[in-house]
Parts: structure tokens; C-alpha cells; sequence
């Protein structure tokens, strides 16, 4: 699913219009009904209804919404239209007379004075003040009206994004200025501040109304941020030959673990078997001979000379990719090993957890990273990379700048992980749960990327396609486990069932 500005949204939503030979009013219906249809699934005829409308497109569709809601027989309505400056949109005067005309409905129209009607717990407030076209935060007689809103307990909906959000950017913003949504109905593409976990409280949960905008000029309109879903990962997991062997799958070296660490190691190299790796080496300490062949028999057991650590990263064998970094600690002697194996590598690197600590107490190696190098940094591990962040917005921002800077590919881990490409395209995750925040989740996702790579997919299709079946196998697993219960170990186990699940998914209609 694709990302759109507000521009590109204007766009879509004309070409739309010309295309399905329809006015902006008969779309701004179509929207409305949308909006209507959701509010009538979740609540009864007899609650109460308080609908705010702003001057713009979004008061028109509040508007509109408020009038199907009392032709469907909701009668307890109360709807006020903020029109402080007398300068209506064109869509929004026009819906404004549409329901002054309606018998028996409770219309207020606010250009001076405001009474506000009480509001409590059991109301639902329907937000229609200012959609994505906003470009100032809310001040004055709004931001009252917002704190009003905020404080009242009542259940609020905000059509298409809250009011005081803007759809990209939102640093600095004030967020007690804006109003905080319980749900959002957003229509046919999400905002790009859905995903930044500041907004979470603002944005609350959401959903996209597909409202049948124009797929030609959707499919035609350029955006560097997609949304992942499994059909789109589906075409990359194709069905396996008959008569394939193990080696048509690739080989992974995984240099992980250390003395104590040895978990970090099994379950990544558990996770690149179970994810289709038809070989998998694990290079690490000597000591952790033991547990390696007893935890994970299927993998090869590759002793390093030192018994604790990590101290020989150089590849004595050829492999499809190299995947460095789950429990390898950060010793001297391990940050060089690390060093020799990024002058010398000439296969695609993985890099997580430790190997990217190693990085950041010796930042120059930064410039040693291969071409496509996949990173996958947690916010803790990006800002010790590339410096403090305020927010996951300023974060992501900074991630697209290195992407291009290093040429590199940064997964960047949250609720909603971000796949950067070096050319600055996003592509960001939909599967996963808040069951995954558990030690060697990230294990089991290093192991996963380094096992697509090995099957032959280019690093950033292998970190994109990774993470999604990563999410799908922790969401199956909180479903059977619940999100308390559910290992890292757990992850790795439903990794197969999530393959399969893809590559059953039914293809998108357009």
C-alpha cells in the first residue's frame, strides 16, 4: 500500500473524479458514507453524537457524515460548524446547506461566540476539524476546543487523520494542541505520522476506508514510502523444483555467540533454517561447541580459536552471505576480527546487535561497510551509530540520509519496523505484535534476511521480505501462545507456517 502527501492525495483524488466522471461533492459523499458505515457498525441508533466540523474539505465530510447518520435514523445529533473566518471550501458550504435543510437535526453554526455542550464518557465526539490540508497547529479558540475534546473522556473518531497532526511531519509540534483520536478512519492510503510512536496517543487505533480512488493514477504516482502486505511479499516466495537440492538454497555463515551468549546463536541460526537456508555454518567461540550441535543439529558447528570469543571473522569457505552480530559481545579482539572481515568481504553482510556495537566504539568502520549491507539497528543501536534522535521521526529521517550516504540497507526496528534502501525508498512493515519486544527476537530476525539473501534475494528485497514474514510468525505465534507467553524461540518455530500462509495469500485486485 502505497504513502502519499497531501499533494499527491489532491491529485489522486481529481484524477479520480475525471476518470469515474464524478464531482468532488458526489467523492466527498462516497467518502462520508464510508466514515458512516464504520460508525454504524460499532454504535447503537441511540447514542450520542457530537459532531465538530472544521471550514475545509474535512468539515464537509463531517458534515456529510452527521446527515447520512440521521437519514439511517440517529437522532441523537449534535453538529456545529466552526466558521470563525465566514470563508467556507467550496464542498464544505455546499454540504453545510444540504443539512440546514434537513428537518429536525441540531445545526450550530459557530462564527463568534461558542457555548460548548457538555461531553462525558458515554459521548462520542466525531472529529471533522482539519484534515491533511492543515499547515498551521492549532491556536486559539481550536486548541481550547481540542483540550475540551481531550479532556472529556468521551470516545473520539477523527475522519481521515486527527485535527492538529499533519500527515508527514510533526516535529516540535505540541501534542497536547491536537486532538487525540480513540480511532481513525483514514481514507485508501495511511499518513506516514500513523507509524512514528510519538503520535501513537494522538493517532490511536486506525483503520483505511477504500473509498475507490483512481488505481491508475495510484499505480502512476511516485512515493519513496510503501506499506508491506503480504501480497506484495507473496511473488517472492516462489514454490520450490521437485528435483532441488540443498545447495540450490545457499549457504549462511553465521558469526555469533559468545561464552554466556550462546542463545543469541542457536536461535539465529535456528531462524535461517527454519526460514529455507539450505546450509547453515555457525562460526563462534570454541566453548560453545556443546550446546550448538545439541541446540541445532542441522547447523554446522565452525569453532573459532579462542574459547570465549570471536576473534577470526575471515570466511574459510564460500557462502552466499554472512550474517555477523547476535551475542558476540564487543571485545577488543572481536571488533577487529570485525574490521578484517569488512576489508576483505566479498559476500552480502548482515549486521546486528553486537556487530553494530563493535561499530559504534569504532566509528570509521562505517566506511569500510560493503555496498547493500543490511543493518538492523533498534533505535538504542541507530543513536549510538549516528547519534541522538528525539523522536522516531527525526530517526527515520536520519536513516534515509545514511541509507544514501553509506549505500547501504538499514532495517530500522519498532512496532513498525522500516526497511530504508540505499536510493531512499521506505518500505514499511504491517505484521507484528508487541509480543516480539523479547530478548532474541532480533536474533531470529538476522537469521531470517541472511537466509533469503542465501536463497538469492538481493539484500533489500531479502530485509524487506524478512521482516514481514518475521512479524507474520510472531503474530501467528501470540495468536496460539498469547503475547505474554510467546519466546523468541516461539518465532522461529512459526516461520515455516508464515511462508506458507504468504505464499497462499490471494493476490491484490486493482
Amino acid at each position: 500500500m502505497n504513502i502519499f502527501n497531501p499533494t499527491q492525495i489532491r491529485e489522486i483524488d481529481h484524477a479520480t473524479c475525471h476518470a469515474q466522471g464524478i464531482n468532488s461533492l458526489e467523492l466527498m459523499e462516497r467518502a462520508a458514507s464510508a466514515v458512516s458505515y464504520e460508525l454504524m457498525s460499532l454504535f447503537m441508533p441511540s447514542q450520542r453524537f457530537v459532531i465538530v466540523a472544521g471550514p475545509g474539505n474535512n468539515g464537509g465530510d463531517a458534515l456529510a457524515v452527521a446527515r447520512q447518520l440521521f437519514e439511517q435514523g440517529y437522532r441523537n445529533l449534535e453538529v456545529f460548524l466552526f466558521n470563525v473566518t465566514e470563508k467556507l471550501s467550496h464542498d464544505c458550504d455546499e454540504m453545510r446547506k444540504q443539512l440546514i435543510t434537513t428537518e429536525g437535526i441540531d445545526f450550530t453554526e459557530v462564527t463568534k461566540e461558542f457555548s460548548p455542550p457538555h461531553l462525558g464518557k458515554n459521548d462520542v465526539v466525531v472529529d471533522g476539524l482539519f484534515g491533511v490540508g492543515l499547515k498551521h497547529p492549532l491556536s486559539g479558540g481550536f486548541q481550547a476546543l481540542a483540550s475540551l475534546i481531550n479532556n472529556s473522556g468521551a470516545y473520539v473518531v477523527s475522519i481521515d487523520i486527527p485535527s492538529g497532526l499533519f500527515s508527514e511531519r510533526n516535529s516540535g509540534g505540541v501534542h497536547r494542541d491536537m486532538i487525540h483520536a480513540n480511532l481513525t478512519l483514514t481514507f485508501q492510503f495511511p499518513k506516514l505520522a500513523f507509524f512514528f510512536a510519538e503520535n501513537a496517543d494522538i493517532v490511536g487505533e486506525w483503520k483505511v476506508l477504500d473509498i475507490d480512488l483512481d488505481a491508475r493514477k495510484i499505480k502512476e504516482t511516485p512515493t519513496d514510502y510503501k506499506m508491506v502486505e503480504g501480497f506484495m511479499v507473496r511473488p517472492f516466495l516462489k514454490p520450490r523444483s521437485a528435483f532441488s537440492a540443498k545447495r540450490d538454497y545457499g549457504s549462511v555463515l553465521l558469526m555469533a555467540g559468545s561464552k554466556g551468549m550462546m542463545g543469541a546463536a542457536v536461535m539465529a541460526a535456528r531462524a535461517a533454517l527454519k526460514s529455507g537456508a539450505g546450509l547453515v555454518t555457525v562460526h563462534t567461540a570454541s566453548s560453545g561447541y556443546p550446546i550448538l550441535q545439541t541446540a541445532v543439529p542441522e547447523a554446522m558447528y565452525e569453532p573459532d580459536r579462542n574459547e570465549n570469543v570471536i576473534s577470526d571473522m575471515l570466511p574459510h569457505h564460500t557462502h552466499q552471505v554472512v550474517a555477523v552480530g547476535p551475542g558476540i559481545g564487543s571485545h577488543n579482539i572481536t571488533v577487529d576480527a570485525l574490521e578484517q572481515l569488512l576489508k576483505t568481504a566479498n559476500s552480502p553482510l548482515v549486521l546486528d546487535a553486537d556487530a553494530l556495537n563493535c561499530i559504534a566504539r569504532r566509528p570509521a568502520l562505517l566506511s569500510l561497510l560493503p555496498p547493500y549491507t543490511v543493518i538492523t539497528p533498534h533505535a538504542g543501536e541507530f543513536d549510538r551509530l549516528f547519534g541522538e534522535h528525539s523522536s522516531s521521526e527525526d530517526r527515520l529521517q536520519k536513516a534515509v540520509e545514511m541509507a544514501k550516504f553509506y549505500n547501504i540497507n538499514i532495517v530500522l526496528k519498532s512496532h513498525y519496523t522500516a526497511c530504508v534502501r540505499p536510493g531512499g525508498k521506505v518500505f514499511i512493515n504491517s505484521s507484528g505484535n508487541p509480543g516480539m519486544a523479547t530478548a532474541g527476537s532480533g536474533d531470529v530476525l538476522t537469521g531470517v534476511i541472511a537466509s533469503f539473501v542465501a536463497q538469492g534475494m538481493r539484500p533489500e528485497i531479502a530485509a524487506t521480505i524478512g521482516v514481514y514474514i518475521h512479524g507474520l510468525a510472531g503474530d501467528m505465534a501470540a495468536e496460539e501462545l498469547g503475547q505474554y507467553g510467546m519466546t523468541a524461540s516461539d518465532i522461529a518455530d512459526y516461520l515455516g507456517r508464515a511462508i506458507r500462509q504468504t505464499q497462499n495469500e490471494k493476490p491484490a485486485l486493482l
